[in-house]
């Protein structure tokens, strides 16, 4: 052990101490074994610049074993999360409460990916043609400019005078493709730039996984590198980054970003180049084109682009796209250098034909191709199968990496985790929780269930369960389902047959339907997998929480099917190598909703007989917390009557 790293751990036990800071600022703290065995491991981490996975159980209290070593080190640290709510907790909360109670005072700076942040310049060309726009979409531009004139940092996640879903967000949040950099009029108070500069300076920066990769990976053109180099990254929520990460490694196209290159050339003619009438011919051209096969993949909606290349429309319709967008490119090579703009337009022009060109071939076995449907525009993906050989090369041997989250583990082994990521050389440790799950929490596999396949039968019994249960916790209860369907369905049976009141995801955002859910006190939520992970409910608010099914991916998603391809010819079992430990992670984070705190009770019940029937049920329940296990629903009602 080097002096740094018995100076660092002997400063964290310290600070962990009976008589420590967090003892003498925090009513009623006392630490953990575990919490303590958590801090001593990243402090050799960081002091050894070594990589460090850890999955810590419920109740470890890993936010604080990280950070504090991370902050006595004095070094450059990054922090990533997988979810927005998470990086605000961290930034808004923990973090200014452990400097305060520590003594320090390090530059801290939160920093989101640059569509979280609202584009002045944006919001004036939306309000210059506010003539053309729906009157709702309007009404909520005219909050956004008055919020604009009273925001510090242009977070758009601060902004509460409209509606998360409204559609004026897209037209005003910063995108990169439509960014002028410093030719922008609006470039000196720019809330991206002035955000990114802010990061520069700080020594301690909160970010996502998302943005992270993007810097490391993408290198955004116009800002240079978002990020400082870093002493120390931690990775939270790490069981989120191997998917995120195939996002990054591979390619994806925004039909949005090539509607606004069409209509920005268009433009570029009206007022640049008026003498060249072809250049509007042809733009349009390519736009009917466009929207022709557009509209053709919103009628199929299917996200497998192998499947749809099979029909032959559509396979004409995507070429004949090309064809018509290398026309206008070789046609606007004729003006190039008569308009700044056209040449940037030419430019992005030439990398979308590339791009799309990419994709319409699908021509590489060791990758998947989909189609993401949003509300209006697509997202295309080239996802690769595998990452493992890009993420050795990411995480460099000059920073210590850390990895932590409370499911990482398959039957108590972390490789999985660590060989997706080409950090199987990492030290790894199993925290378990120090909650008594035992006496505290109880699983039930009610009997008689219908095959979670027949829809209408699992409906029926979900719907029985859930209403004995909902009725003897009084309400408090959260459903989470792995479909839309099933919850809608469900929901629509239990208005009738419970009194308690139902909240559904999709009545509002999640923050409300969580806020409500708080205050109600005798709430019944409904969600999917937005609710299965990153919710804090503590305390008797939730004392059941229902699962529909085990939640494994589904046989006929693009990425799994080319995965599982790969996984065949290797000679290997796709569903034991793939769906199955996808689906114990899965779980174990719904599970987690249950039980946050050493004084919650609760009752875990999962409504899939096969976690008890089939021979692979036994790698859930071995990834369970230690609870008692009943499939009496009578039990069930005894249980949820207790906790008062």
């Amino acid at each position: 052990m080097t002096p740094l790293t018995h100076k660092l751990i002997n400063a964290s036990i310290e600070a962990f101490g009976v008589d420590g800071a967090l003892a003498n600022h925090i009513q009623g703290f006392s630490a953990r074994e575990v919490q303590i065995s958590m801090a001593t491991a990243v402090c050799e981490a960081i002091a050894e610049k070594a990589n460090l996975v850890v999955e810590a159980g419920t109740g470890v209290g890993k936010t604080f074993a990280y950070l504090i070593p991370a902050l006595l080190s004095g070094q450059q640290i990054i922090v990533s999360t997988g979810s927005k709510n998470l990086q605000e907790q961290l930034f808004y909360k923990d973090l200014p409460a452990l400097l305060s109670i520590l003594g320090l005072s390090p530059k801290a700076a939160l920093l989101k990916g640059r569509n979280n942040y609202l584009c002045q310049d944006l919001l004036e060309k939306q309000l210059q043609g506010c003539d053309s726009l729906d009157t709702k979409v309007l009404d909520d531009l005219l909050r956004i400019n008055q919020w604009a004139g009273q925001t510090s940092d242009g977070d758009l996640g601060g902004l509460t005078a409209v509606s998360e879903s409204s559609d004026a967000l897209p037209l005003i949040a910063s995108r990169r493709e439509v960014c002028s950099g410093k030719k922008c009029s609006h470039y000196e108070v720019c809330f991206t730039r002035k955000a990114r500069s802010k990061a520069m300076d700080a020594k301690i920066i909160v970010v996502n996984h998302h943005l992270f990769l993007a810097d490391r990976i993408l290198k955004e053109t116009g800002f240079a590198e978002l990020l400082p180099d870093s002493d120390v990254v931690i990775f939270d929520e790490a069981h989120l980054l191997p998917d995120i990460a195939v996002t990054y490694f591979g390619q994806q196209i925004s039909t949005r970003s090539l509607t606004d290159l069409l209509n920005e050339i268009i433009n570029i003619y009206r007022n640049e180049l008026r003498d060249s009438s072809q250049i509007e011919v042809l733009t349009s051209r390519c736009i009917t084109f466009f929207n022709d096969w557009h509209q053709q993949l919103f009628d199929r909606h299917e996200q497998d682009w192998r499947q749809l290349m099979g029909d032959k429309h559509i396979s004409a319709t995507a070429w004949g796209l090309v064809a018509e967008l290398k026309a206008l490119e070789s046609l606007l090579h004729g003006h190039v250098g008569r308009s700044e703009d056209l040449d940037s337009a030419v430019e992005k022009l030439d990398g979308f034909i590339h791009k799309l060109s990419l994709f319409f071939l699908c021509d590489n076995a060791q990758a998947a191709y989909n189609i993401d449907y949003g509300h209006r525009y697509l997202i295309l993906r080239i996802a690769p199968i595998n990452v493992t050989r890009e993420c050795e090369q990411l995480f460099d041997s000059n920073t210590a990496w850390i990895f932590t989250s409370a499911t990482l583990q398959i039957n108590r082994d972390l490789s999985l985790f660590t060989k997706g990521l080409g950090i199987d050389s990492a030290k790894k440790m199993i925290l378990d929780s120090p909650f008594d799950y035992f006496n505290n929490a109880l699983l039930c596999v009610p009997r008689h269930l219908s095959r979670v396949s027949y829809q209408d039968s699992a409906v029926r019994d979900l719907v029985g369960v859930a209403t004995q249960a909902i009725n003897a916790a009084q309400g408090r209860t959260f459903i989470l389902f792995t479909s839309h369907r099933m919850m809608n369905a469900v929901a629509a049976e239990l208005r009738s047959r419970v009194q308690y009141p139902l909240l559904v995801q999709g009545q509002t955002g999640k923050q409300s339907l969580l806020k409500k859910f708080r205050q109600l006190g005798n709430g019944v939520l409904l969600g999917t997998g937005a609710f299965w992970e990153g919710v804090d409910v503590r305390g008797k608010l939730l004392s059941c929480v229902i699962i529909d099914k085990l939640p494994f991916v589904s046989p006929d998603d693009s990425l799994y099917r080319a995965r599982a391809d790969s996984i065949s010819r290797e000679g290997k079992d796709p569903f034991l190598t793939l769906s199955l430990p996808q689906a114990v992670i899965s779980l174990n984070q719904g599970v987690g909703r249950l039980i946050r705190d050493e004084k919650d009770k609760g009752v875990l019940i999962l409504c899939d007989n096969r976690i008890v029937n089939r021979a692979y049920g036994q790698a859930f329940l071995n990834s369970l917390p230690p609870m008692k296990r009943t499939r009496d629903m009578d039990k069930v009602v005894s249980f949820l009557e207790q906790i008062k």
